[in-house]
C-alpha cells in the first residue's frame, strides 16, 4: 500500500470536493490502495478547549474519544476527494461510526495518524465503505476509528424517511439544539459541508433546514456520559434520521452489565449507540 505523508493540514478540501461533482469520463471501481499519514501532530490546547465547549465536554487535557476523529478528518478528506476515489465525497452519507479507545491520550503527547479506505460492499440503498483511522502515541496504537459511508443510488424522495418507527424510549434528558450548532461544530471540526451550515446548501440535498453533524451528536452523547466511562472502551453508533436545526431531542441512556446503551430521539430516531469493552 502506498503511503502519502502530510506535514500540515491541507487547505481547500471542500472546493476540491465540490469539483468532484463535475462529470468525469469514468470513476474507478475500487478504493485506492493508499494510506494518508501525518506524524508528530501537536495538540493545539486552545482548539481542544473550543471543541470541548462546543460538544459539552469538561475542559481537560485528556482527549475526548471523538476529538481524534477531528484530527484525522483532514486526512480522510484528502483521501476521499482525490480524483481516483470511486465516489464524489459531496453527497456521501455517514451512516455509522465505531471508535475504540485503548487508553486515554493526553494533550501533551504527539500523535501519529494513518487513514485508509477499505471494505467496499453492496448495500440495499447503494454501496458502502469504511474509512479507517488509526492513532499512535509513543508508537502504541491508542485509538481506532471506523467511519462507514454510503453512496446512495436510491432516487430522491424514496420511502425510507416515511417508515413507521417503534415507540421511542422515555428520555432521561431533553436537549435544545440551536441553529448555530452546525456552524459551531464546523469551525472546530473542519467539516464545512454546507448541509450543516447553509439553508441553501441543505436544500440542494433535499433537507428543508441545515442538519446537525452526526459526529457532533455522538460527541454530545459521550459528553453526557462523561465520568461514567472506563479508561478503555469501544463506542458504536448508527446514524438514523437527520436532526433538522434548530431542534429539541431526547437523550436516553441505560447502563448494561458490559457498558452503556444510549439514544437520541424526537418524533423519529436520530442516533443509537452502544459502549462496550474494547
Amino acid at each position: 500500500m502506498a503511503v502519502v505523508e502530510l506535514t500540515s493540514d491541507p487547505t481547500g478540501l471542500y472546493l476540491k470536493a465540490a469539483l468532484g461533482l463535475l462529470p468525469v469520463p469514468r470513476r474507478p471501481e475500487a478504493l485506492p490502495d493508499r494510506e494518508i499519514a501525518r506524524r508528530g501532530l501537536i495538540i493545539d490546547r486552545d482548539h481542544l478547549a473550543r471543541y470541548d465547549r462546543v460538544c459539552g465536554f469538561r475542559l481537560s487535557d485528556t482527549l475526548p474519544a471523538t476529538y481524534v476523529h477531528v484530527l484525522a478528518f483532514p486526512l480522510a478528506m484528502t483521501l476521499m476527494s482525490a480524483s481516483d476515489f470511486p465516489f464524489p465525497v459531496v453527497g456521501l452519507v455517514h451512516v455509522a461510526n465505531r471508535i475504540t479507545v485503548r487508553r486515554p491520550v493526553d494533550a501533551t503527547q504527539r500523535i501519529d495518524l494513518l487513514v485508509r479506505a477499505e471494505n467496499l460492499r453492496s448495500h440495499d440503498r447503494g454501496r458502502v465503505f469504511d474509512v479507517v483511522a488509526t492513532a499512535f502515541a509513543d508508537d502504541e496504537n491508542v485509538w481506532t476509528g471506523v467511519s462507514t459511508y454510503l453512496s446512495k443510488n436510491a432516487p430522491k424522495g424514496d420511502a425510507s424517511a416515511k417508515r413507521d418507527h417503534p415507540p421511542m424510549p422515555a428520555p432521561t434528558a431533553l436537549w435544545k439544539m440551536p441553529a448555530r450548532v452546525g456552524s459551531d461544530y464546523a469551525e472546530v471540526s473542519g467539516d464545512h459541508n454546507p448541509i450543516h451550515t447553509s439553508r441553501i446548501g441543505a436544500r440542494l440535498f433535499g433537507f428543508p433546514r441545515p442538519i446537525a453533524h452526526g459526529m457532533w451528536s455522538k460527541a454530545r452523547a459521550l459528553a453526557a456520559l462523561e465520568g461514567r466511562l472506563p479508561a478503555a472502551y469501544t463506542v458504536d453508533v448508527a446514524f438514523k434520521q437527520p436532526i433538522l436545526l434548530p431542534a429539541r431531542v431526547g437523550f436516553s441512556a441505560a447502563a448494561r452489565t458490559d457498558g452503556w446503551e444510549f439514544r437520541l430521539d424526537s418524533k423519529r430516531p436520530h442516533l443509537a449507540g452502544l459502549v462496550t469493552p474494547p
